[in-house]
């Protein structure tokens, strides 16, 4: 899981901003959202331009030096702050997995060129390098050729070219490796943009289809509050999925659908992978809830929550910063410098019965 993100000098970030989630507050309600004393369940609020997108994108960055899965350069246009007199961003992860800390940082002149990494088991480094120096401390990797490695990860190098010995710390490393290859970014617009899981575009319609999950479609849309009757069709030698009007009477979904309702088709598409075991390990949705009406939020909140993966949201949605939901560590309010939860935001105590929206809006959660 991932437990602590710090990224610095990168897009809107011009100074060292720390995304904390291993620090939950003890609640005894909603106990699901905490994962090994991790938040696994995290909403963050915040006001236009903060860098709400800017913070899956930062933490997605690893996508594209670490996997071969989906990256989109252009989403990294502008890479460093305007600011940043360094002339690199500096990105760090904390993770855990199966007990053992994971703590992974690098620094970047864009998005394509790395200039440091280092990979600590436990506090024990064992991959670095620079424009100085490599070192490998794995088992298995006596024979690695570290001199063809300038201007590559050193971390994936050693995934694609050793056999490491049948360790611990081999286990951990493909551990945190599974992790990255599996994580998901995603938002709800209408350019359908994804980072990380998979590669290349798909057509919506045909992967429902194929998937043989037209019915299923129709009974989430119907269960969140859409009266339909799906079927499936040929049109102009494509499989579409199609409003069922009865007596051969059918239009493309896609023509006539609502921006919310195409949205929510959106999301069942990724919720296929979604409730596959082991497909996701990590989810960003930002915007997740931007052509919803706040009953389809909450539903999709809830969705997520019942697959049990850890996942960060983005929105503007008071009327889901509710106690019913998740819990007050559970919301994070962010600006250009900072993100905190909820309950380091007020030295009022947060209980489950205090209205949180309510909270909010009166200002008594302000990021300064």
């Amino acid at each position: 899981m991932l437990k602590r993100f710090t990224v610095n000098g990168f897009k809107s970030f011009k100074d060292t901003f720390v995304f904390e989630l291993d620090k939950p507050n003890g609640y005894n309600f909603n106990t699901t959202c905490v994962k090994n004393g991790v938040i696994n369940h995290a909403i963050v609020y915040g006001r236009n331009a903060v860098g709400k997108s800017n913070l899956g994108l930062a933490i997605f960055d690893i996508v594209s030096h670490l996997t071969d899965k989906e990256s989109k350069n252009y989403l990294y246009n502008n890479y460093l702050n305007a600011e940043n007199d360094l002339g690199y961003a500096t990105f760090e992860y904390l993770f855990e997995f199966e007990g053992v800390e994971v703590r992974y940082c690098y620094t970047k002149k864009n998005y394509n060129k790395l200039i440091y990494e280092a990979l600590y088991l436990d506090g024990k480094l064992m991959a670095l390098s620079d424009l100085l120096q490599k070192i490998v401390h794995f088992k298995g990797t006596e024979n690695l050729n570290k001199d063809i490695i300038e201007g590559l990860s050193i971390v994936k190098y050693i995934k694609s070219n050793t056999t490491l010995r049948d360790t611990k710390e081999k286990k951990v490393f493909d551990m945190f490796l599974s992790y990255i290859d599996r994580m998901l970014f995603f938002r709800s617009l209408e350019d359908r943009v994804y980072l990380g899981l998979e590669v290349g575009t798909k057509n919506i319609n045909e992967d429902i289809i194929d998937k043989g999950h037209v019915q299923d479609l129709e009974l989430f849309l119907q269960t969140a509050g859409v009266d339909c009757k799906l079927k499936e069709k040929v049109e102009s030698n494509e499989k579409v999925i199609a409003f069922d009007f009865g007596e051969g009477r059918d239009i493309n979904l896609f023509h006539v659908a609502s921006q919310g309702t195409r949205a929510l088709v959106l999301f069942y598409y990724w919720l296929q992978r979604l409730r596959e075991e082991s497909t996701v390990s990590f989810l960003f949705i930002d915007e997740f809830d931007v052509f919803y009406h706040h009953d389809l939020s909450e539903f999709i909140v809830k969705e997520l929550k019942n697959i049990g993966i850890q996942f960060i949201l983005t929105t503007h949605n008071t009327s889901i910063m509710t106690n019913d939901l998740l819990r007050p560590d559970c919301y994070f309010v962010m600006n250009s410098q900072k993100i905190k939860s909820l309950p380091n935001l007020t030295k009022k105590e947060l209980r489950e019965a205090h209205n949180l929206s309510k909270i909010y809006s009166a200002g008594g959660f302000d990021v300064k």
